[in-house]
């Protein structure tokens, strides 16, 4: 984890106090592995160690602190100037986000210690509602006029370049108006004299602030762009959008949604920091919801009690359909919402996707059938009239749990809800229903009853 560097040896020079060499060590380190070093030790080590790097290397160490609890104690234990200075290097992006994790009196303190036009920016940023395009972007970019000369533009990145998140991805503007994009490597490879209007690419990717930031990094990853403007209503270019951070809402975009296919409620924040109040709220509705969508099953066997009476060897084969049948519907809402999220597919798509999976479900079906006709005479020893039964049971459940996994989810977005609430937990116990449904129609019909 620590590259060359032994976190024993680190450690040690913690314990004996030998901080010239562990800061002579800390500064040849990247500053995640010693975001991930000050994140082992106890609370007073920590504050001690920080002290230690230069002040640049602390506010990238800082930002990069997995645990706000780490980053609090730190604000505690820093005086106002020590704080301040730290402050000044942070990336406002990166201040926004630390900013939103602390409670009120952090928030006032770090607030105090920033500067009027910093302060001013931080605002603006968190007035953006909290999924938006806006919440997530920095105001630190470079910006070029169209008319001024490469030789002109190379001279501003040096001057301005110092204090922005990038500036390989410059942006030309007019009175902040967006006009186009130019890259460094296209600035280095044209004559000083070139201006920068006749390089520009004008066709330029954008997103408004209020976009979802889903979408925004869906955008950024489709077009392969390493930052992305984001504008006002008015076409003015007020941040841009940077990979790191794009990656982060894909990390967080994809903790939701596994939460969600698991019937938990999501979380804020990381296992280790949540609370066993705040694990035992977040799962218990749906917990309760599905117990009582379960109930429906339960009276559907009851509905068919004489035929179970009648046919005991039917019992048997129960946790087995309702298994299948919702590891089938699982499958088919798993690929559909991922399917969506990517944007690979739409509403409008649902009658090609429901062939593309009725082909899937008939060749898993099929294959199913024959396994479980085998299965049931041969191993479990039961008569030609029960093993059809159950075969063909199988084979109806198939074919409509990979249906139903695959519409609920497309229904849900139509509707404006997440599709991810439509995944394994509900969509099973829709087919746990069907296929009892089926199972018993089916019996009704071969066996008689």
């Amino acid at each position: 984890m620590y590259e060359n560097f032994s976190p024993q040896r680190l450690t040690e020079l913690v314990e004996h106090k030998q901080f010239r060499p562990l800061r002579e060590l800390l500064t040849e380190m990247n500053e995640v592995d010693i975001a991930a070093f000050l994140g082992e030790l106890e609370p007073d080590q920590q504050a001690i160690v920080f002290r230690l790097l230069p002040k640049e290397l602390a506010a990238e160490v800082f930002a990069y602190l997995d645990d706000s609890e780490d980053q609090e104690r730190l604000i505690g234990a820093l005086s106002d100037r020590e704080l301040r200075e730290v402050l000044d290097e942070l990336y406002l992006d990166d201040a926004v986000d630390i900013i939103e994790e602390m409670p009120a009196s952090v928030v006032s303190r770090i607030l105090r210690n920033t500067g009027a036009e910093t302060r001013q920016q931080i605002n603006e940023l968190l007035n953006y509602p909290k999924d938006s395009a806006g919440s997530i972007m920095t105001t630190e970019f470079v910006s070029l006029r169209p008319d001024a000369t490469v030789s002109d533009c190379f001279q501003r990145i040096r001057r301005e370049g110092v204090d922005k998140e990038t500036i390989y991805t410059c942006y030309v503007t007019h009175n902040r108006v967006l006009m186009g994009v130019v890259t460094v490597r296209q600035l280095l490879l044209a004559d000083a004299g070139t201006r920068v209007r006749d390089i520009m690419e004008d066709h330029v990717i954008s997103v408004e602030t209020a976009m979802d930031r889903e979408e925004a990094a869906q955008l950024m990853s489709r077009y392969d762009l390493s930052a992305l403007p984001v504008v006002d209503a008015e076409d003015r270019v007020v941040g841009i959008i940077t990979f790191d951070d794009v990656l982060d809402v894909f990390q967080e975009e994809a903790t939701e949604d596994i939460e969600k296919m698991a019937a938990i409620i999501p979380s804020e924040k990381p296992y280790m920091q949540t609370s066993v109040f705040r694990l035992w709220r977040n799962r218990i509705p749906w917990l309760l919801l599905l117990m009582v969508s379960a109930t429906f099953t339960g009276r559907i066997i009851a509905g068919f009690e004489s035929a179970l009476a009648s046919y005991a060897a039917l019992t048997i084969f129960i946790p087995m359909l309702m298994d299948t049948g919702g590891n089938c519907g699982g499958q088919a809402s798993v690929t559909v919402i991922r399917a969506l999220s990517l944007g690979e597919i739409e509403f409008r798509d649902l009658p090609r996707v429901l062939w593309k999976e009725l082909r899937t479900a008939v060749l898993c079906a099929l294959t199913l059938f024959l396994a479980v006709l085998a299965k049931a005479l041969l191993l479990d020893g039961q008569g030609i009239q029960v093993a059809l039964v159950v075969s063909l049971t199988v084979f109806f459940t198939v074919c409509i749990a990979k249906l139903v996994g695959c519409t609920l989810p497309m229904l849900a977005k139509r509707l404006g809800f997440d599709p991810a609430v439509m995944a394994s937990p509900f969509i099973t116990t829709v087919v746990d229903a069907l296929s009892l449904l089926v199972y018993f129609a089916v019996a009704a019909r071969v066996l008689g009853l």
